[in-house]
């Protein structure tokens, strides 16, 4: 069988392509619209052509599809932003980024691939965008446009966790195969085991957060914090201290595991002034260990956003608020992160990036382990 070779929508910095390689599968053109997140595909993937631009501007769509024609493309793949849909965002009705889809169905009528791959939030299935002055949901929108020459795929909402990755994340998959194909593309069989964060970083080495008061601070309230760190950078250079304030570790040293310093009546979140901080409930929360992870969010570096911190292990049991220890009060590291993405922790990320913009990317992303499994899928059918 001949090499497959892709074209990859909205490619991020290339997360969803990082295993293709070892199937044979070639994402010979990208395009993104952000330079940032270019400067570091590029890294990633020096052989990719990658147009930068704006795919709504019609000089750049037109030329993705030129390219696209010249490369001979097999496939695309395409992840609109989903931060109008995200049940972790505002999930404005009517946000622009609702309508990207259409961009990409235009590329994929003009181009006629022989296989697409649509990913998004399950929310996709309930929005609604604007289509001929109607208002329409946008699977049925997909459908009026590209079901005379495409098979659509029989699955629609897959779990990330059944595909032997760490983390719950559902996403809405939607897999095309032209109609002159011999086979169609699906989503392949649910794998039987499930990973725990406990089988998945349960042996990393512990880590004592950074306190943004400072140094001093830190040291005095973790005597063993640059020991620790020493020992987490020998796993990997991703496995470093997140940095917090203060009061928001303290909090979570009080928080057991799986629960939220919501539940706390001593150290639950608080002003200044010791108001309880009223927020949603799954913030301040830890992950449970006999879990996969919860979804990991764009912001998934800060203490407050929905279910980001560590575990813990407990160092004092007891009953009592005040006693009870829990270590770990902090958000994963960029390696635990990466682990429960199934992103291999010798990633090329270059080093003059920071933390931030990787979790921030990461978070946006779809675990590329589940895009490796559908795209064997897709190669065994072939073969």
């Amino acid at each position: 069988m001949k090499k497959l070779k892709g074209l990859s929508l909205f490619a991020n910095i290339g997360v969803a392509e990082i295993y293709l390689k070892e199937l044979g599968v070639e994402i010979s053109l990208a395009n993104e619209l952000l330079e940032r997140r270019v400067k570091v595909y590029r890294h990633l993937y020096p052989e990719t052509e990658i147009i930068v631009g704006d795919i709504t501007k019609n000089k750049i769509r037109d030329l993705i599809i030129k390219k696209s024609i010249q490369h001979k493309i097999d496939f695309i793949i395409a992840t609109p932003p989903c931060q109008g849909m995200s049940l972790a965002g505002i999930r404005d009705k009517f946000d622009q980024r609702n309508q990207l889809i259409s961009y990409a169905v235009d590329v994929i009528k003009k181009v006629k691939p022989r296989y697409v791959f649509l990913e998004n939030v399950p929310q996709q299935l309930k929005t609604k965008i604007k289509y001929n002055n109607d208002i329409i949901l946008i699977p049925e929108y997909l459908k009026k446009q590209l079901k005379k020459d495409y098979s659509f795929s029989n699955n629609e909402i897959v779990r990330c966790m059944d595909y032997s990755i760490p983390q719950i994340r559902a996403r809405n998959i939607i897999l095309l195969t032209r109609k002159d194909q011999k086979i169609n593309w699906e989503v392949p069989e649910k794998d039987k085991k499930t990973i725990t964060l406990r089988e998945a970083i349960g042996h990393l080495p512990t880590l004592d957060p950074c306190l943004r008061e400072g140094p001093e601070r830190t040291v005095k309230f973790f005597p063993k914090f640059n020991l620790k760190k020493n020992v987490a950078n020998e796993f990997s250079k991703f496995h470093f201290p997140p940095t917090h304030s203060e009061r928001h570790v303290m909090w979570m040293m009080h928080t057991p595991s799986g629960k939220t310093a919501f539940d706390n009546k001593i150290y639950f979140p608080q002003k200044a002034d010791g108001t309880r901080i009223k927020g949603h409930y799954n913030t301040y929360r830890r992950h449970s260990w006999d879990k996969p992870s919860r979804s990991i969010i764009m912001n998934n570096g800060v203490i407050s956003s929905l279910c980001c911190v560590h575990p813990g292990r407990v160092l004092k049991d007891s009953n009592d608020e005040n006693k009870r220890l829990y270590s770990d009060p902090r958000v994963l590291s960029l390696a635990e992160i990466f682990i429960v993405f199934s992103i291999p922790l010798n990633w090329n990320i270059p080093d003059w990036e920071n933390e931030s913009f990787i979790r921030r990317v990461v978070g946006e992303g779809i675990p590329p382990l589940l895009v490796k499994k559908i795209f064997k899928n897709l190669i065994d059918r072939l073969n």
